[in-house]
C-alpha cells in the first residue's frame, strides 16, 4: 500500500505531459475516488506552472478512470503575475476521462479573514460514528472518517429526509493537509442524496472547488448540504474547515443521483 503522496505522484515525460499510476485503493467497486482523481491533477498543475497551491479546479468527469497507468496533459491557458490557468486532462487508453481547467498560485499562510461565516460545530471526535472501517483495502483503509450521528441515520434505514453529511477527515497515514489534500477532502463524503433515501452509485458529473486558505495541522471538518434533489439530479455544496477553525476549501458539485429507492 503505498502513501498518499506516491499514489498522487506525476513524473514528466515530455513539455506539459505527465506519467501516472492510478492507486485502486483510493476508490471503490464502482471506480477511483474523483477527489483522488482532482488530487493528481494538480500534482501536475502545480509542477508544470511552479506556483504553490491550487487555487480553483473546475473539472468534468466524462469517463470512469481504471487503477493503472495514466497520462495527464497540462496546457496552459494564462500566466499572470499572481496566477496561472490551465487545461489539465487526465487521459488513459487514449480516452478522456477528467477535463479540467486549474488556477494555481499563491495564498498567505498568516493572512485573517475580514469575515467568515461559522457552521454548526461538529460533536466531538470521540462523539461521532465510522462505518466500513474494518476493511483493509480501499478507500476506507486510506481515510479515517468519523462522522456526525445526526446524519448517518441512513445506514440503519432511517434517512434523516435532508441532503446533508458532516465529518471529521484526515488520511490514516503521517501526513498533515495541504492544497493537493484538499482536493480529495472535498470530494469524500458519502453522497449527500444518501440521506434522502436515495442509495446507489453517484457519479459526479462536474465539481468546483477553491482553495481559501492554507490548512492547519490536525483533522479537518467536512460539512456536505445539498439544495435540490431531482429528476435524477442532485447538488452538493462542502466546506472544509481546518483544526485551527479557518475556512480552507468550499465545493459545489451536480451529480446523478441513485437510482435505487429505500
Amino acid at each position: 500500500m503505498s502513501g498518499f503522496g506516491e499514489a498522487t505522484a506525476v513524473r514528466r515525460t515530455g513539455e506539459g505531459r505527465y506519467a501516472v499510476a492510478l492507486d485502486g485503493d483510493f476508490g471503490f467497486e464502482q471506480a477511483l475516488n474523483g477527489g483522488y482523481l482532482m488530487a493528481v491533477l494538480a500534482r501536475a498543475a502545480l509542477d508544470a506552472s511552479g506556483r504553490p497551491y491550487p487555487i480553483s479546479t473546475a473539472a468534468s468527469f466524462l469517463r470512469v478512470a481504471k487503477p493503472g497507468p495514466a497520462e495527464v496533459l497540462v496546457e496552459t491557458r494564462k500566466s499572470g503575475r499572481t496566477a496561472e490557468v490551465a487545461r489539465v486532462s487526465l487521459v488513459q487508453d487514449e480516452a478522456p476521462i477528467v477535463d479540467a481547467l486549474i488556477t494555481t498560485g499563491a495564498l498567505d499562510g498568516d493572512a485573517e479573514p475580514l469575515f467568515s461565516e461559522v457552521p454548526g460545530r461538529l460533536p466531538a471526535i470521540e462523539e461521532c460514528v465510522t462505518f466500513g472501517g474494518d476493511k483493509e483495502d480501499g478507500f476506507t483503509a486510506r481515510i479515517d472518517m468519523r462522522y456526525d450521528p445526526a446524519t448517518m441515520g441512513w445506514l440503519d434505514g432511517r434517512p434523516g429526509g435532508r441532503p446533508e453529511m458532516r465529518s471529521y477527515f484526515r488520511l490514516r497515514e503521517a501526513y498533515e493537509p495541504d492544497g493537493v489534500l484538499l482536493a480529495l477532502a472535498v470530494d469524500a463524503l458519502p453522497p449527500v442524496v444518501l440521506n434522502t433515501g436515495r442509495y446507489g452509485w453517484s457519479p459526479t458529473v462536474e465539481l468546483t472547488w477553491h482553495m481559501r486558505a492554507v490548512p492547519a495541522p490536525g483533522p479537518l471538518a467536512l460539512y456536505g448540504s445539498g439544495r435540490l434533489v431531482s429528476d435524477g439530479w442532485f447538488d452538493e455544496d462542502v466546506e472544509v474547515w481546518d483544526a485551527a477553525g479557518r475556512l480552507v476549501a468550499q465545493s459545489r458539485q451536480i451529480a446523478r443521483a441513485g437510482r435505487r429507492p429505500s
